[in-house]
């Protein structure tokens, strides 16, 4: 299935594009217009799909750089919800909430999605697609939101924005539960992280395309878009081994991941393009610090060295 035209989109590449720099973190220091325009001039030429993580003021940022510099990208937006049940099953500290933090969660939840119609409104031309959430269902979430829930925010953006609504999750949930959910979105987003999962780099695409038809296998009517493949480069061995992560293999399963998704004509946003210091503990080596194709001081790393000093 060909997802660029069931979404009536042209084909081209896709990155998680996530711009916070060291001192830099979500509901702390934003980056500025001067520092969302150098990296999406970077990005500019090499990638057209952005996907945006939250309707904060990063997002706005972008969009206003986007808009004002005529930069020829399009948006995939997303609105970051919070807990709205307790998740006993999260393997670090996290998932368990007061009553009363889930009562106001559900209220910023809302919020947040009629931010996501808002924005979505507001730049046409820009957004081509809206997402509710992103890995709230799955078993390990620290921010878990039921089924039900979710399918609410979905049914509230279609009902107020133009663009075609998904969810993005892990895609063992697509599999074993959220029927649904699947049912009531317009298209299906999964993530896929071969190494999270203990495989070598000889084992990764195979692992991937598994993933990826597991899905659309079951779902053969509704498109199935990737909004999360990635090859972390450092770790502290919390979670993945860290002979399995280096540059060199986070080149080779990104060309082998786009030569496949190219092939295919599958929409397929590889996660992600910048590091980001903020994430996880405070350990250096933390693995959720090192997933971006560029590292934090914007110097590419091996996977696109060639691509952007050949620029």
């Amino acid at each position: 299935m060909n997802t660029f035209n069931k979404l009536n989109i042209i084909p081209g590449k896709a990155v998680c594009y996530s711009g916070f720099r060291e001192g830099q973190n979500p509901g702390g220091i934003y980056p500025d217009y001067e520092e969302v325009k150098e990296d999406l001039l970077l990005l500019s030429g090499h990638w057209k799909y952005l996907r945006l993580f939250d309707c904060d003021e990063h997002t706005r940022t972008v969009l206003d750089v986007i808009s004002r510099e005529k930069l020829n990208f399009r948006l995939m937006l997303g609105a970051y919800i919070g807990a709205e049940m307790n998740n006993f099953n999260c393997p670090w500290n996290g998932g368990v909430y007061s009553e009363e933090q889930l009562i106001e969660n559900r209220k910023n939840n809302l919020d947040k999605i009629d931010k996501l119609i808002e924005l979505g409104n507001q730049y046409p031309d820009i957004v081509f697609s809206l997402s509710v959430g992103n890995e709230a269902c799955v078993e390990w979430t620290d921010h878990y939101v039921p089924e039900s829930s979710v399918l609410e925010y979905v049914r509230r953006v279609k009902a107020n924005a133009r663009q075609p609504v998904t969810f993005c999750e892990n895609y063992a949930p697509w599999i074993l539960k959220l029927e649904k959910l699947a049912a009531g979105v317009d298209f299906i987003s999964i993530h896929t992280y071969p190494v999270w999962e203990y495989k070598h780099i000889n084992e990764s695409l195979d692992y991937s395309k598994q993933n990826y038809y597991s899905v659309a296998n079951k779902y053969p009517d509704k498109p199935v878009v990737i909004t999360e493949a990635g090859w972390a480069t450092n770790s502290n061995g919390r979670g993945i081994n860290p002979w399995h992560v280096n540059e060199e293999f986070q080149m080779i399963y990104f060309e082998r991941l786009m030569e496949w998704v190219e092939k295919e004509n599958i929409l397929a946003f590889f996660f992600e393009a910048f590091d980001e210091s903020w994430k996880g503990s405070s350990e250096p080596l933390e693995p959720e610090k090192h997933w971006g194709l560029f590292n934090i001081d914007r110097t590419p790393k091996m996977a696109v060295r060639n691509l952007i000093q050949g620029k």
